[in-house]
């Protein structure tokens, strides 16, 4: 559960056992003798009572560390586990006797609980009243560490007073050089000359449905430029249309500081902002124009987002990146070109893609130009197909050998072992009268199950391990496949090549007749071909 809603339940008067947290437990004795042993059980059978007692709370199995010092945590296994579990999400918070259970070293208590709440893990110090998840208690904790860590916070909270107070007293804080107003004493005014172009991107945008590259494109055609004389770069109109100050509304709140010490913030939901209007911040245009506005761009922005994973996802783009045009040193963008069939897709370069003709005449090139170029160059690079196809077998088949779970198998024999020592020296305190049958019986049984259960991981794991093996008959699926990739028959191979092109360049000299192009591999090979449009075919290939 995140921190910031803990402590805002919280606020609200909720008890952090009312709520929905995966709770687990530290546990841990400096010696082996038995009076301690019997002080850790009743310690793991308390806690692990406590948390299953609650209904809201999900219990996780504790963390226990037998016969070692506090003074360091170096080697404490179970604890430095438990660390790492926090930090995998394993568990939402750590129920623990006192500051002391965790180290007798301040340092390392308040480094460690530091560190936790980082990653939305809470601690209760239950004797010490101590609660992370609580502010307060959390700075009971800090202060240990010394008088000047609290000037920091409190630092932290007298700016937060001071940006509140002066937002009731209705000045605006945030950008000094907002476009369309002019700013001084934290009062804002409207700056008539930048308000028309705010009025023209409003009125571009949501009325005209121009798109924001277009924008940019016709405000630098009418004159209209950045404050350095440049064409508006297309986030600055991004961020102009979703400012909420355009339409007369404050708007804070997006993030906040989780720790003053570390100075982590997160991102809030756009729900929990601040956001209201505000007299003191004039409107440019109307709340209508941008509700429309945004509600467009919401959209628009949706529609990009799902056809970027649709792309992404059948590898569309192989080209992309990799083909840059020689007389303005930049790369080449992608377009879908609509026609009647759908639309065909195109690379050109991006001075083109912004300004047309008039900025750069380098020709755009067809993606199937392309692939017909690579499928004729790879055909004689690669010139021992079954060669090739045999040592990608080969590799495969080796770090399938290779796969699989080893680490964890070693860490589960580990802890096996372990548990087979701790039996055995419990056996020898039975003999020695050390501590009584019924306790050995217990303390027996518990080992047992922590046996069982790690034999039945251990299982799992190997299950898993053998499933992801390559068997033969995957082994002749994917020679099959590979065989085809490289047959390089009809338009060529997408994948394939992106996998191998390194860039193309296209010459100054190119024209939209005749294109001439320098093919670089990853492989070390390059070429010289020439696109002749006539017989759309690369002629003249020179390695």
């Amino acid at each position: 559960m995140n921190i910031l809603k803990v402590r805002s339940e919280m606020r609200k008067g909720r008890s952090i056992f009312d709520l929905p947290l995966r709770v687990t437990f530290y546990a841990r004795v400096s010696t082996d003798k038995s009076e301690q042993l019997n002080s850790l059980e009743n310690q793991v059978q308390y806690y692990t009572e406590l948390i299953q007692s609650k209904p809201n709370w999900i219990y996780i199995p504790g963390y226990i560390d037998e016969g070692i010092s506090g003074t360091s945590t170096k080697k404490r296994d179970s604890f430095l586990r438990m660390i790492q579990d926090a930090k995998a999400g394993r568990f939402d918070f750590i129920i623990t006797k006192e500051i002391s259970r965790f180290s007798r070293s301040t340092l390392d208590s308040i480094q460690y609980t530091q560190e936790l709440l980082e990653h939305d893990v809470g601690v209760l110090f239950q004797n010490d009243n101590i609660n992370t998840m609580d502010p307060d208690s959390e700075f009971r904790l800090t202060i240990m560490a010394g008088v000047a860590q609290d000037e920091v916070r409190k630092l932290s909270e007298r700016l937060k007073f001071g940006f509140n107070q002066a937002i009731k007293n209705g000045h605006v804080l945030g950008n000094d050089k907002l476009w369309g107003y002019d700013k001084k004493d934290c009062v804002l005014t409207i700056n008539q000359q930048e308000a028309a172009i705010i009025r023209q991107i409003f009125d571009l945008y949501a009325n005209q449905r121009l798109g924001i590259r277009k924008i940019s494109q016709k405000l630098y055609e009418e004159g209209y430029t950045s404050r350095r004389g440049n064409a508006f770069n297309e986030l600055t109109i991004r961020h102009i249309l979703c400012n909420p100050k355009y339409k007369g509304w404050y708007c804070a709140g997006k993030s906040q500081t989780v720790d003053y010490r570390t100075k982590r913030r997160v991102f809030l939901d756009e729900k929990d902002w601040v956001l209201y209007r505000d007299p003191a911040i004039p409107a440019i245009v109307s709340e209508e124009l941008w509700d429309r506005a945004n509600a467009l761009y919401r959209l628009r922005s949706a529609q990009i987002k799902e056809h970027q994973q649709a792309a992404d996802y059948h590898s569309r783009y192989s080209y992309s990146g990799k083909i840059l045009c020689e007389a303005h040193n930049t790369s080449y963008h992608r377009r879908l070109q609509q026609n009647r069939q759908g639309g065909t897709e195109v690379w050109e370069c991006k001075i083109y893609h912004q300004k047309g003709k008039n900025g750069c005449s380098a020709p755009r090139l067809l993606t199937s130009e392309l692939d017909r170029m690579m499928a004729q160059i790879l055909q004689q690079v690669i010139k021992d197909k079954n060669t090739l196809v045999k040592a990608v077998i080969q590799i495969l088949r080796n770090a399938s050998k290779e796969e699989g779970n080893q680490a964890q198998l070693t860490s589960l024999e580990q802890e096996k072992a372990a548990i087979q020592q701790k039996k055995e020296r419990l056996l020898e305190m039975s003999l020695h009268d050390t501590i009584s049958l019924e306790e050995f019986k217990q303390w027996n049984d518990q080992y047992n199950t922590q046996l069982q259960k790690l034999q039945t991981q251990e299982a799992m794991l190997q299950e898993e391990a053998k499933k992801k093996r390559l068997t033969s008959q995957n082994l002749a699926k994917i020679k099959r496949a590979l065989e085809e990739e490289l047959s390089f028959q009809g338009e060529g191979n997408h994948a394939l090549a992106g996998k191998i092109l390194d860039r193309i360049v296209v010459k100054k000299k190119s024209t939209q007749e005749v294109i001439w192009l320098d093919v670089q591999l990853k492989t070390g090979y390059s070429a010289e071909c020439v696109l002749e449009r006539e017989t759309a075919s690369p002629k003249g290939n020179r390695f």
